[in-house]
């Protein structure tokens, strides 16, 4: 390949995972890049878990064999069967070499000499490819895992010059990668509450507009709980504001808890002592059930007055939800609801008859609604 086409390969290389929108698609674009630059038939991106041992696939493209799916669940591999990623790379790099990239055919090593490579020769035959290039991918100066280009049995077997050329490729990938996990930690940091580590009102109503949807669309069952934890400003004017965000971190966890009751369940701060659990797909009850417990482990904190606790779901008799917001305000409602009965368990919208006294604030014009009301959600100022 001369110089002008790699050139342009690296350039297609590092647009595609630009272009990519989340860590499937970087992967996937970095696999194919590199599969299309060294004439590839296929290609994988794997990744070093530390903690557990194993090269773990993330991506695999091209031709696949059946065994082999393109965004792996479970395909790893113990680390002792491809050492070479915490030997012969770190023994090299300690001479003074770089993470330079090697190849393998089915017969053995062609060029570069990795420190062992018996697995990848028998996966090589297993799977009926000639020969393959492995070129280590380096992150934040440590080994992160591999990129794996292999050829069709007949195709010509790479050369040193392709070695080289997926080092390259690979330091291309690694940028990235670093890029994508910027974006991803920005990304994170706008969905989620700097307090408590819980998803924060961005987070939700993203969230919740897309259950909404969907319950239009297909009947998905959408549940909201809201609630407002009591005697927050008590403990900020008494014991000083350090103690009072100890208290909401605190409250955060045991949401956090009740929230993994329900499958999927977002579990959020909005903002002061507001929190919310949103879950889409469950059953209303499992949800209450959950609120429920909530409302008992809060009561239980050695800080705070417990917690007022309102439940709105599509699920009950509240009538049609075209819209995020009037979810929103039915389970505001109930809350509200909840605290002005100093109820210590949540209050459910719909389930107090044809009058039920949540749905009627609820739906109540601003102007005849009770003056001391809080402002609903959805009421953006």
């Amino acid at each position: 390949m001369g110089e002008d086409r790699r050139l342009a390969a690296v350039v297609a290389l590092a647009q595609g995972m630009a272009a990519a929108h989340t860590p499937r698609g970087t992967w996937r674009a970095a696999a194919l890049g590199a599969c299309r630059a060294l004439d590839g038939s296929f290609a994988a991106l794997s990744v070093w878990e530390r903690e557990l041992g194993r090269l773990r696939v993330l991506v695999n493209v091209g031709d696949r064999r059946p065994d082999e799916e393109e965004f792996p669940e479970s395909e790893a591999y113990p680390v002792h069967q491809f050492p070479e990623i915490t030997e012969f790379l770190h023994e090299r790099w300690a001479g003074g070499g770089g993470p330079n990239a090697w190849v393998e055919t089915a017969e053995g090593t062609a060029a570069g000499t990795p420190g062992y490579f018996h697995q990848r020769v028998a996966a090589l035959r297993r799977r009926g490819r000639g020969c393959c290039v492995v070129a280590p991918v380096v992150l934040h100066g440590r080994a992160w895992g591999e990129l794996y280009v292999a050829r069709a049995v007949r195709a010509p077997v790479f050369a040193r010059a392709d070695a080289d050329f997926a080092t390259v490729l690979a330091a291309v990938v690694a940028a990235g990668l670093a890029q994508t996990e910027r974006l991803e930690e920005a990304r994170r940091l706008a969905y989620t509450d700097a307090l408590t580590g819980l998803a924060n009102r961005r987070a939700v109503d993203v969230r919740l507009e897309e259950a909404v949807e969907r319950h239009r669309r297909d009947g998905l069952v959408v549940s909201l709980v809201v609630c407002d934890l009591n005697g927050l400003k008590r403990v900020n004017d008494t014991l000083g504001h350090a103690v009072g965000d100890r208290l909401l971190e605190r409250f955060g966890s045991v949401l956090s808890l009740c929230g993994a009751m329900v499958p999927g369940a977002l579990v959020a701060r909005l903002g002061g002592d507001e929190f919310c659990l949103l879950a889409a797909g469950p059953p209303a009850d499992d949800v209450v059930k959950s609120a429920d417990e909530l409302c008992r482990r809060a009561g239980e904190l050695e800080l705070g007055e417990g917690v007022a606790c309102g439940v709105a779901s599509t699920e009950d008799p509240i009538g049609e939800v075209h819209d995020a917001r009037r979810l929103f305000r039915l389970a505001d409602a109930a809350q509200y609801r909840a605290k002005a009965l100093h109820a210590d368990r949540p209050v459910v919208a719909g389930r107090e008859g044809p009058e039920d006294p949540v749905v009627r604030l609820a739906d109540e014009p601003p102007h005849l609604a009770p003056a001391e009301r809080r402002r609903f959600r959805g009421r953006r100022p």
